[in-house]
């Protein structure tokens, strides 16, 4: 079953980090395209970044630029999310998924605490 588990959230306060993780199961991510998603209470969900495969960023939310960095290490089938500088507004379930996409997994929590 093709699944994709996201980890690394939490509570931490305004200015600090945070690394998430995006693992899949069942599949390599290693042909796909990633992306990095968020949902707010109340918003519709909205795309944070994106890697491809050769590793090259197709796209960085305005709103995270500079803060925010995706990578990804093949070898440990796994994509990533380092979160710096974070803002209260940052406040949202992080999912990640493939392009083309797979099943949605549950997401991570991230809250910043201003």
């Amino acid at each position: 079953q093709l699944q994709l588990v996201e980890s690394g959230g939490g509570l931490v306060q305004s200015g600090g980090s945070l690394r998430l993780s995006c693992s899949a199961s069942a599949f390599s991510l290693d042909d796909y395209a990633v992306a990095w998603f968020r949902q707010a209470p109340g918003k519709e969900r909205e795309g944070v970044s994106c890697i491809r495969s050769s590793g090259a960023i197709t796209r960085n939310s305005e709103s995270v630029k500079g803060r925010f960095t995706i990578s990804r290490d093949n070898a440990k089938n796994t994509v990533f999310l380092q979160m710096n500088s974070l803002k209260p507004e940052d406040t949202a379930v992080y999912y990640c998924n493939t392009r083309p996409s797979v099943p949605w997994g549950q997401g991570t929590q991230v809250t910043v605490s201003s």
